[in-house]
């Protein structure tokens, strides 16, 4: 309502059967507030815990992976992200690790950052990682991106170590069941300023154009083969086109430079594989 909608000091000229206008009341107006400030003192609350290593409650995951479907549902297969934006490749369970790229890129939301991937398994911390990530994206949902790794699954998860970890610190498995069916929702790629095509995995032969990527139904548990498996499996090659690495391909330089062209693309970015150095120009 504008100031001179609730301010007039003009005489009433309304008919007396015209109809009143529509009105919010105070307390309906105040549990609206009520709720929102819940809902962020629940967050900071949350990630005031998680800043020390403090693994929250099985009830607080429950309520935190509802509030983050929510978010990323209204995200794209392609997600759009605006530069200047920090890219970060695995993160597997290593919540120190996390912490001290924080301590040197910048804390959110003073810096933007975009995860590709793989944050749980291999690590002895993936709960605390896991959960520290998706409460940031709920948090700050226009300055934390947040996309699908091969490491994101049912399967993975049970073999390399989430699983047990979950087990191990909550005595069951309804928080890798919570994660796990919120993985689901993750966007699988995302674009940076329309130049840089950012995903965990590699390219595919069934995906020419980002809009392909778009068309894709993501909800679902990774496949073993495909379009979405490539994205999140496919590793770049020294050999040109295409070779067999199952899961996911290989794929050489002249496929990458055609799919840059194709789609005006300047650059794609990955994670997946370990490079010595941190990360890896090619």
């Amino acid at each position: 309502m504008s100031d001179s909608d609730s301010i007039n000091s003009e005489p009433n000229t309304t008919s007396p059967t015209s109809p009143s206008p529509p009105s919010v009341s105070p307390s309906a107006s105040q549990n609206l507030l009520s709720t929102e400030e819940k809902r962020y003192n629940d967050l900071e609350g949350w990630l005031s815990k998680l800043s020390v290593g403090t693994p929250l409650a099985e009830s607080e995951v429950k309520h935190l992976c509802e509030k983050a479907r929510e978010t990323l549902m209204n995200e794209s297969n392609v997600q759009p992200v605006s530069a200047p934006v920090t890219i970060c490749g695995n993160i597997h369970g290593q919540w120190h690790d996390l912490i001290e790229l924080y301590r040197i890129g910048g804390s959110v939301p003073d810096t933007n950052y975009l995860f590709m991937g793989n944050y749980v398994d291999q690590g002895y911390y993936s709960v605390e990682t896991v959960t520290m990530l998706v409460c940031l994206k709920v948090r700050y949902p226009d300055r934390v991106f947040i996309l699908r790794g091969n490491h994101e699954s049912r399967q993975i998860t049970q073999v390399y170590g989430f699983y047990d970890e979950c087990f191990r610190k909550y005595g069951s498995v309804t928080v890798w069941k919570l994660f796990t069916d919120l993985f689901d929702y993750l966007p699988l790629t995302a674009l940076v300023q329309n130049q840089v095509f950012c995903l965990h995995g590699g390219l595919s032969p069934y995906i020419n154009t980002l809009d392909h990527v778009r068309q894709l139904d993501r909800v679902q548990e990774v496949p073993h083969e495909g379009p979405m498996c490539d994205l999140l499996w496919s590793d770049p090659d020294e050999r040109s086109g295409w070779g067999i690495c199952r899961p996911g391909l290989t794929f050489g330089q002249d496929i990458t430079e055609k799919f840059n062209y194709k789609n005006g693309l300047n650059l794609v970015s990955r994670a997946h594989q370990l490079v010595m150095d941190g990360y890896n120009w090619s």
